[in-house]
């Protein structure tokens, strides 16, 4: 048969929401033996991008550091950029007792609201200045980046009021149509790199204002002020695009810098491509990559240890990993591994600030995996029936989420634990999830050492009984 009547669409949309429920569960009875620590937020908004902030206080158990995050509203009241304080507790702390013991509609102890920031404009992405994590930058439904300095702006109010919103400390134009999500800043530089639904890639360069943010914001504009502002407006002192960079043929998703160089970057879009640019070189493509998926590319990261490694995920479920120095064959994308595992739309994927090796992809699935490439072909002497039940480099699956896995985020000062957020409201009877977690160490360290210690404690257990 080659339809399906409605009733048949139910029984399997019922069946999937009943697998995701005994997922959900099973993880729950699984959290003492699979993490280190963990704290379960319940959203009062969506939130569609979470970013670590600096850390600023440490602490004998804990550490303290901001957290960014954005709430999107249902029009009763602003959409707004949130900086949150937080408390890491540090490993090899947390009581398995203690980080298994959480209510899902209750907000954490641990996440605590610092600072609002009405923002003009639903949040659909943040991303944080490298060399100053104070300073942000945001995606909007218009055509403009927005850039904030968090700590000085001041913290508001949630109103309706009129014309109530938060002032930019800088806005960069130069797209000619909205660009909603593919947003990145430079490793090395404080370089902008934006993409949007005009197909195109933009890059802009801030290094004359970073000092200044929010020290001068005078009425006064400069050249080029008359491009389209967010509506509602986002007025404050506009910084015009570097470049240019046209080569895709439809919506551009997300961007990425080349960690050794603000000038090479890399983009994927809504046409199955990726293409890699050098703002050197002018504004064409360097290297066209056709097909490199079967679907539309949601996303993209450049391994910051290993300059020649690049991730993409797609709407086609998979992770795909390209060595820049081999990236087709016959005209087409020629990936050096394809990483299936997420039964959606893979929609984030991030390259472990630790080990080069490692990355995290999050999906529609409601699943966080976290892989490493270097354990592909290192399982032939492991049993076949581990071999056949998990997917070649998965090492671990964080289920805490019971809808899409929208964003999520490395911390590089504390780099296994990991913040995630996912569209899971009408699960939660709240606005999301937002979840801080970090696995126990004995699944990511070296076998040897694991090893060791379970000998060293075996000596332990007669005494314990």
């Amino acid at each position: 048969m080659n339809g399906r009547t409605d009733k048949g669409r139910g029984g399997e949309e019922e069946e999937a929401l009943q697998s995701v429920e005994e997922r959900y569960t099973e993880w729950k009875s699984l959290i003492p033996v699979l993490y280190d620590w963990l704290a379960n937020h319940n959203l009062v908004w969506p939130s569609l991008s979470c970013r670590w902030g600096p850390q600023f206080e440490q602490a004998t158990y804990k550490n303290r550091q901001r957290l960014y995050l954005s709430e999107q509203t249902d029009g009763s009241c602003p959409n707004t950029l949130v900086i949150a304080n937080c408390e890491i507790v540090k490993p090899r702390v947390a009581a398995a007792l203690h980080i298994s013991q959480f209510n899902e509609e209750s907000r954490s102890p641990f996440v605590k609201m610092f600072k609002t920031i009405i923002h003009p404009g639903e949040v659909n992405r943040i991303r944080e200045l490298p060399q100053d994590s104070n300073i942000v930058a945001t995606h909007t439904d218009s055509p403009d980046v927005l850039i904030w300095n968090v700590e000085s702006q001041p913290n508001r109010n949630a109103t309706l009021e009129v014309n109530n919103f938060s002032r930019p400390d800088l806005v960069l134009t130069g797209h000619q149509d909205n660009a909603e999500f593919a947003l990145a800043i430079g490793h090395s530089e404080p370089f902008v790199l934006s993409g949007g639904k005009d197909k195109s890639v933009v890059l802009w360069s801030i290094c004359d204002h970073v000092s200044t943010l929010a020290a001068d914001q005078g009425d006064a504009k400069s050249p080029g002020s008359g491009a389209s502002n967010p509506k509602p407006s986002a007025e404050g002192p506009t910084v015009q695009a570097r470049g240019i960079f046209q080569g895709h043929d439809d919506t551009v998703e997300d961007v990425q810098f080349c960690p050794s160089s603000a000038q090479e970057f890399c983009s994927v879009g809504d046409d199955s491509c990726l293409i890699l640019w050098d703002a050197r070189t002018g504004c064409s493509p360097v290297v066209k990559v056709e097909k490199a998926h079967n679907a539309d590319l949601h996303c993209v990261d450049w391994n910051p240890h290993d300059v020649n490694y690049i991730l993409t995920g797609s709407a086609d479920n998979t992770i795909r990993m390209f060595d820049r120095r081999n990236l087709t064959s016959g005209g087409v994308g020629s990936p050096i591994h394809i990483f299936e595992a997420h039964t959606a739309a893979v929609l984030c994927v991030q390259w472990s600030p630790d080990k080069s090796s490692v990355f995290g992809s999050s999906a529609e699935d409601g699943v966080l995996n976290i892989w490493d490439h270097e354990r592909i072909g290192k399982m032939e002497s492991s049993a076949v029936t581990e071999r056949e039940t998990s997917p070649p480099g998965l090492f671990f699956c964080h289920a805490g989420h019971r809808d899409k896995v929208v964003d999520f985020h490395w911390n590089v000062s504390d780099p296994w634990t990991i913040v995630s957020v996912s569209d899971d409201g009408e699960k939660t009877g709240g606005g999301g999830t937002l979840q801080i977690w970090r696995m126990i160490d004995l699944i990511y360290r070296p076998d040897d050492e694991v090893l060791s210690e379970m000998e060293r404690f075996k000596s332990h257990l007669p005494t314990c009984t």
